[in-house]
């Protein structure tokens, strides 16, 4: 037993000194932050119970990790190190109780908060208030000169004091050493990525790498153009003049100075003030600028902080407060295809279980296909997933230096997975759709739908009749709603003879609605009602709406290529034809007599659209009777719309109208003009 722990000790310390490298030298972790403090704490407790096995190669005795050969090597003139972690109150409390013990001062210790920035450590060195110096932390103990990198960053004062005039320090040291933390801030991280994608570019994971990634190459034009800031938090060495012995004082000192420092960190004379104030940022983590994974407690009193000492390479007068991971790497074993009730097919990662927050995730969405594409996303990829809040987790992107060489290209499929029928997809388009009316995935939306009020306007045909008709199998497609009976309706929850009757007459007369509003209740990809109107206009029957061609439906104003596409394809589906087939034996078949087509009146070549509550006019009334006046109603205003009618609690539209200096009229003014 002994020997295989052991064995597990020597295969943790080479795992964590992996991690280390690949962390902070290579800017290329293959596990999250969480994967990692599992390690390390697996490691620690190891070494806790037999320290006898401590060698000076385990990373519990150092910070960090080696400097990279392509810089030059920098010795800090002290300690750089890391924190222990407090995963919850009840961690920092132990922390405490431990620290109490070794000195009385401790119990009347005041404490600060400080945001822990997931960024790069770096530290700047000053002379006679010129700053000469910068280094990323390496080690600890050496690190890498990224002078010329560093001095791209704006935020990093050349000189000190920045602003003389106001600053309260009358002394400057000599020698003065600080440290601080790297970061991109998050909104511009997203822009940055956005147009690194319209370029055509390699987007990034994360801020944290980016950053890090920045300021640790050769070339700093390429650091100049990253959106990299900086704030300040300790003073590691000085000379030629005094400074605070408190750390909330060094704050101040600091921002005198010029130096960026956080506007969030608090003092407080009670540790559980300071938890507290710590667990408000767990829950309030996204108003923050930037990613932080945690916050930092640190005793004030920075002379009590320097006698309490370490632990290994922790110092123990201060503790990481850490957040819930929200970013974990886990591997993508497969991905689904959903089907939404609008017939867009989702992709869904399968992915090997991990804890996230607290939650077992073994999905996560994946977006959309593009996504898959552009990012490169290969099934056996590891991939980095996060959870923020009760977002649904999504993968953020692939551990590209993980691949094995097995992982496999996904490529969408071809065929809805609900129903088999090919899927369609328009250039310009993001979404991937089903367009079968019977598709089993979208039945029930499909027949909402068709019974909407805008449509067929079947009365009594709410979404709970729907799912209950689609539950009995008595309704596989619209078609289906024509040949119900009054014995299978009795024979559901809820219905009794009068039920039965009033929506058994109100499907009958629904047989006689409009071919405009038969062709909208199809659910065409983008046919709506005014476009529609439009094509029972031109067609005057579904027979010879069926037959167009692309190009013919291109000459209707209002028609696009992706459009006139998506109508030619729902009519060559077998499956949308059989549907037709049944809705025209069911009687379902209206036809639009020449007259009505080229119906000329008063309105006759002018566009209308209408907004707010008409006094006596329903939306669709006012819409019907500007028809009949040969008139057009659209959904938008625009530069070509003739007429707004307004009605009272107008939307938006009332202010672009008069913005356009398009003529507004009331219902009134609508009729009088019909005269």
């Amino acid at each position: 037993m002994a020997d295989k722990l052991l064995s597990r000790y020597e295969e943790l310390k080479a795992l964590v000194n992996l991690h280390n490298y690949r962390y902070h030298v290579l800017d290329a972790p293959v596990i999250s932050d969480l994967e990692y403090d599992r390690l390390l704490n697996e490691l620690k407790k190891i070494e806790a119970d037999h320290p006898d096995w401590i060698t000076p190669d385990s990373p519990t005795q150092r910070a960090g990790a080696k400097v990279s050969e392509k810089f030059e090597k920098v010795r800090h003139p002290g300690p750089i190190l890391s924190l222990a972690n407090a995963f919850g109150a009840d961690d920092a409390r132990a922390w405490f109780e431990r620290i109490k013990k070794l000195d009385d001062r401790v119990e009347k210790a005041k404490f600060v908060v400080e945001p822990k920035i997931d960024g790069l450590s770096v530290v700047l060195h000053y002379r006679d208030g010129q700053f000469v110096q910068g280094a990323t932390r390496g080690d600890g103990e050496v690190g890498e000169d990224i002078t010329t990198n560093l001095r791209t960053v704006k935020t990093i004062p050349l000189k000190i004091p920045v602003d003389s005039k106001k600053s309260t320090v009358t002394s400057i040291p000599k020698h003065l050493v600080v440290r601080g933390e790297a970061f991109i801030p998050i909104k511009d991280f997203e822009s940055l990525n956005k147009k690194l994608e319209e370029a055509g570019e390699k987007t990034y994971l994360n801020p944290r790498n980016t950053a890090a990634g920045s300021l640790r190459q050769l070339d700093p034009q390429l650091t100049a153009s990253r959106p990299i800031t900086m704030l300040v938090y300790q003073i590691v060495h000085s000379e030629g003049s005094d400074v605070p012995t408190s750390q909330w004082e060094i704050l101040e000192y600091l921002k005198s100075l010029g130096f960026p420092v956080t506007d969030i960190s608090k003092r407080f004379n009670h540790l559980k003030d300071a938890i507290a104030y710590a667990e408000t940022f767990e829950k309030g983590r996204d108003a923050l600028p930037y990613e932080a994974d945690g916050m930092v407690i640190k005793i004030d009193d920075l002379s009590l902080a320097a006698d309490l000492g370490f632990v290994g390479k922790d110092p123990r007068g201060a503790i990481a407060f850490k957040f819930p991971a929200r970013e974990v790497t886990t591997t993508l074993l497969g991905i689904d295809v959903e089907v939404g009730r609008t017939g867009v097919l989702t992709p869904r990662a399968q992915l090997e279980a991990v804890e996230i927050g607290g939650v077992i995730v073994r999905n996560a969405t994946l977006h959309n296909f593009d996504y898959i594409e552009e990012k490169d996303i290969r099934i056996g990829d590891r991939v980095l997933v996060k959870r923020a809040g009760e977002v649904i987790p999504y993968v953020i992107g692939p551990v590209v230096d993980a691949r094995t060489g097995k992982e496999k290209k996904y490529k969408p499929p071809a065929k809805c997975p609900a129903c088999g029928q090919d899927v369609e997809h328009f250039e310009g388009e993001v979404a991937w759709y089903c367009v079968n009316a019977a598709c089993p995935a979208q039945l029930v939306r499909n027949v909402e739908h068709f019974v909407s009020r805008g449509t067929m306007d079947i009365v009594g045909l709410g979404i709970k009749i729907v799912e209950q008709l689609i539950e009995a199998g008595l309704v596989k497609d619209v078609a289906d709603l024509f040949t119900l009976n009054k014995k299978d309706l009795l024979e559901l929850e809820g219905f009794a003879e009068k039920k039965a009757e009033n929506l058994l007459g109100s499907i009958e007369q629904a047989k006689g609605q409009s071919l405009n509003r038969l062709i909208a209740a199809l659910g065409i990809h983008g046919v709506g009602e005014v476009m529609a109107g439009d094509l029972a206009r031109t067609y005057g029957n579904l027979s010879a709406l069926s037959k167009a061609k692309i190009d013919e439906l291109q000459q209707i104003e209002g028609v696009g290529p992706n459009i006139a596409e998506s109508i030619a394809d729902w009519f060559s589906r077998s499956a949308n034809q059989k549907l037709l087939k049944k809705l025209k034996a069911a009687g379902v078949d209206p036809q639009m007599m020449k007259d009505e087509r080229k119906k000329e009146g008063a309105f006759t070549g002018l566009t209308f659209v209408v907004t707010g509550t008409l006094p006596s006019f329903s939306r669709d009334d006012a819409k019907e009777f500007i028809e009949n006046n040969g008139g057009k109603v659209t959904d938008s205003v625009s530069k070509k719309t003739s007429y707004l009618v307004l009605g009272e609690n107008p939307g938006s539209k009332y202010e672009k109208a008069k913005s356009l200096g398009v003529k507004i009229i009331d219902e009134a003014g609508l009729k009088r003009l019909a005269k």
